[in-house]
């Protein structure tokens, strides 16, 4: 295990971004095993789509955009997408040889002499020219902190471990954030619960109409400026708003969706606003987002002042032989595509610039 492998390029994280780098790593002449690599701490193929819960249709997923060079079609809208995109993943990786390599945990990047970077893992050491990270944000839920949470004498649980409505059958339920996680949860726990409550810091935006390019655009320029600036990304949900769908229209007119302000804090048996108002609850679901997952880049000392990585395109302006994809503006299915394309395209040119060949295709 203490055998350090050498390759050009190692890519860490095997979802959308991931494979799609790998994809364009390899059209361009990379050979899988040999001058490239993929490590995914995951069970299996499938990213963070194989963790989600059952009730999440595939049919209820918004905007999947097929992989590059292979769609995915005739997908069943009523199986649960955690299976439909897992099976789509491993035909994926098998019909590009890809050789992804799992479970395998990466414990840190740090400088590795002669201008490489090491990658440390639980399978043993790469000495890599450049890395691409595409490791998203599935494994660092957030989780605000109120007071008196501590105290919290029922179940408190983030949407990363929502496992479907029916286990909170008969019980009181208070759902907190605003993105589109909350409003499904909302949506599916309402028949089965006792009471539900929807709580949000600020009041939600619901958008009508279709989201077209334009918007789209303008929507990714703004989650592109903070990362630019070296500032935490937001998800590009976070400034496109709720699409405002005909689920969506019958929670509001059922009341199911009518958002409360932000408690001021926990009790053991509740919440409690500012005014004074009180709600007893048997559930906190925190369905609060999540936080990019990139920890094991610390000793490279990435982060700005703001406390992001200044990205321009896909690059690490700190140093350029790191790419983030799935980071910020290129956090969406489609956008991580594009980022993938747009990482190969720049490693190429800095390998080059390096001295290092093109490898044989």
């Amino acid at each position: 295990m203490n055998h350090v492998r050498e390759t050009e390029v190692v890519v860490i994280g095997a979802g959308q971004a991931g494979l799609s780098a790998a994809y364009h790593l390899r059209r361009t002449g990379y050979q899988p095993g040999r001058d490239f690599v993929v490590l995914d701490h995951s069970p299996g193929p499938g990213g963070a789509w194989q963790f989600r819960w059952p009730s999440l249709t595939y049919g209820k997923v918004h905007g999947m955009h097929s992989l590059p060079g292979m769609e995915l079609t005739g997908a069943d809208p009523q199986r649960p997408s955690s299976e439909v995109v897992a099976g789509y993943f491993t035909a994926y990786e098998q019909r590009f040889e890809l050789r992804v390599r799992r479970p395998v945990d990466v414990r840190a990047v740090r400088e590795g002499g002669d201008g490489r970077l090491l990658v440390e893992t639980s399978e043993g050491d790469w000495s890599t020219r450049a890395l691409i990270n595409a490791t998203g944000t599935w494994d660092r839920p957030f989780w605000p902190r109120y007071p008196g949470q501590e105290t919290f004498r029922g179940r408190q649980l983030h949407t990363a471990r929502y496992a479907g409505p029916r286990e909170f059958a008969g019980q009181r339920v208070v759902v907190v954030g605003g993105g589109a996680s909350a409003t499904q949860h909302l949506l599916e726990i309402a028949p089965y619960a006792a009471a539900t409550i929807w709580v949000t810091r600020r009041p939600p935006v619901f958008r009508e109409g279709p989201f077209d390019e334009d918007a789209g655009r303008a929507a990714v320029a703004l989650v592109e400026e903070r990362v630019r600036q070296g500032l935490p990304p937001k998800s590009v949900v976070s400034v496109t708003g709720l699409p405002l769908n005909d689920a969506i229209r019958a929670g509001l007119e059922s009341g199911v969706l009518d958002r409360r302000p932000m408690f001021e804090r926990i009790t053991p048996d509740g919440v409690v606003w500012a005014d004074g108002r009180r709600a007893d609850a048997d559930v906190l679901l925190w369905a609060t987002g999540f936080r990019a997952a990139v920890d094991h880049l610390a000793p490279l000392r990435l982060r700005e002042p703001g406390g992001g990585i200044r990205v321009e395109g896909t690059r690490a302006v700190a140093d350029p032989r790191v790419h983030l994809v799935g980071y910020g503006p290129s956090a969406s299915t489609v956008g991580a595509n594009r980022a993938g394309r747009a990482a190969v395209r720049d490693i190429r040119r800095l390998l080059a610039g390096t001295g290092a060949e093109r490898p044989a295709a």
